[in-house]
């Protein structure tokens, strides 16, 4: 398979062997909250207050709230707008950004779909005065409003920069190969990434014209809120610790790419797909144009349809550390970009079966994704080691099974503690076993040895009828149960 990155203008070729497995050393994906499912996850964001709470967007129309703990078992509505919102297909509840004095002024921004007629609505809320989990819905205010001539490319992604600035995608209006040329055409904000003042208004605008927007006071009728343009659906985007804007544009028919977005600068779609002609197939005048840092080619090696992601500035897993990490929704890879002049790489970390839709961040830094399908949501860490008998720093527990209901495979999770008797460095003997609801054995998972850490084992039932199916863990004197539900 081939690859191409862009390093500083230069471009490098590399042909990667694709295992389907994880490939990158010391890092894991679980089950963030196992007690939690969502429908339809589309964006995944936290309040800059010390709260320890996350917020899920739901494409139909809602947003989640909920305390930030492996064990968190509730979710409380923090809006719920279905009754006005276009949803289905790339339609919907796309967009979450809390303004940065959240804490002080209780703002945050939605971006969504409407019907008749058709068009992406940005909008102001506050958060109720009556109750901090909740959203005001009275208190709206439409910040923006952009026609949308066909169902697909609505972007979706807003997001505040560093300066304050707010900054969102449009997509280039749908269809396919941009029939209307929108990414080309700088008096539309379709095929565009914009940036605004929400803090001020001018005329008779809801925000006003940041001062070093590229095209602010011209006299060609470009739209004066273009931050950048020539993208076809920049669906997520992000800004790292440094202010650099990375941005995922999902292709037409042959490469995926990603960008680091600059002012006034123009990223090429239709005249070009990632570093290819596009329109012209051949031949294409490429003058003035920004070439992707990296695409990849579809096929099932790589995928179909990038999703977006962050540069990793947490502190749990060191192995992502200063990494772009991002995904594809069609094959469910997700990989790492090492973006320093020091590792050009392009790594792998999972082959999985989810639908990748989105990723976020917590207060800490810390990276998630969802999957579009299950509604549940995934965190990475850093693989568990083994560790001496002074250095315990699991319990016993058996978590419950994700995803679930299932069909027909689910993830059993589990941790074991170090030993607590130097002589045992062995470490413990664990037994886990499927039992059906009457207490017939099923399957033996495990049977063996187990140093401190945590584990997970997966459960192929494609064979086994629907049901209730019993998980049972049993180490040391230690024995826990957990009940998993198949549904074919």
């Amino acid at each position: 398979m081939l690859a191409i990155f862009r390093y500083k203008n230069v471009l490098l070729t590399i042909f990667l062997i694709i295992p389907s497995i994880k490939i990158l050393a010391q890092v894991e994906i679980v089950n963030a909250f196992p007690n939690l499912e969502f429908e339809q996850v589309v964006d995944i964001q936290y309040a800059n207050v010390n709260s320890n709470r996350l917020f899920v967007v739901s494409q139909p129309g809602v947003i989640y709230s909920f305390v930030n703990t492996q064990e968190a078992s509730e979710k409380n509505v923090f809006l719920d707008i279905t009754s006005k919102v276009l949803s289905g297909g790339e339609q919907g509840l796309l967009g979450l950004a809390f303004h940065p004095d959240y804490a002080n002024n209780g703002l945050f921004f939605i971006n969504y779909t409407v019907a008749n007629p058709r068009r992406t609505i940005i909008s102001r809320l506050s958060v109720s005065n009556v109750d901090p989990h909740k959203a005001d819905l009275l208190s709206e205010t439409i910040v923006m409003s952009v026609e949308q001539p066909y169902s697909n490319h609505n972007g979706g992604q807003i997001v505040f920069g560093p300066d304050r600035y707010l900054y969102t995608s449009f997509g280039d209006g749908g269809s396919g190969g941009d029939p209307q040329n929108h990414g080309q055409n700088r008096q539309t904000l379709l095929g565009t990434i914009a940036r605004i003042d929400v803090d001020n208004v001018q005329g008779d605008l809801n925000y006003s014209i940041p001062d070093t927007n590229p095209f602010k006071g011209n006299s060609l009728g470009y739209r004066e809120e273009i931050y950048a343009y020539g993208v076809r659906n920049a669906w997520r985007f992000s800004f790292d610790g440094k202010g650099n804007l990375w941005a995922a544009d999902v292709g037409q028919n042959a490469w995926e790419e990603i960008h680091l977005i600059e002012n006034g600068k123009n990223y090429g779609w239709r005249i070009m797909e990632g570093s290819h002609c596009f329109n012209p197939s051949s031949g294409c005048d490429q003058t003035g144009l920004e070439l992707p840092i990296w695409e990849y080619e579809h096929g099932s090696a790589f995928g179909f349809s990038i999703t977006g992601g962050f540069v990793y500035e947490g502190d749990q897993v060191a192995g992502l550390l200063g990494k772009y990490v991002y995904g594809d929704f069609v094959t469910g890879n997700i990989w790492a970009l090492g973006i320093n002049e020091s590792d050009k790489t392009n790594t792998l970390l999972a082959d999985t079966e989810y639908r990748i839709s989105t990723f976020g961040v917590d207060q800490n830094n810390e990276l998630y994704f969802a999957d579009y399908t299950s509604g549940n949501v995934f965190k990475f860490r850093s693989e568990p080691t083994s560790v001496g008998h002074n250095e315990a720093a699991y319990s016993y527990k058996l978590f419950q099974n994700y995803p679930n209901p299932f069909n027909p495979s689910t993830t059993i999770e589990y941790s074991i503690p170090a030993v607590d008797v130097p002589s045992r460095i062995e470490g413990h003997k664990v037994v886990l076993k499927v039992y059906d609801v009457i207490g017939n054995e099923i399957t033996t998972l495990v049977n063996e040895i187990k140093t401190s850490g945590i584990y997970t084992v997966k459960w192929e039932a494609s064979n086994q009828p629907s049901g209730i199916y019993i998980a049972k863990l049993q180490a040391g004197g230690f024995q826990s149960s957990t009940k998993m539900i198949l549904v074919k």
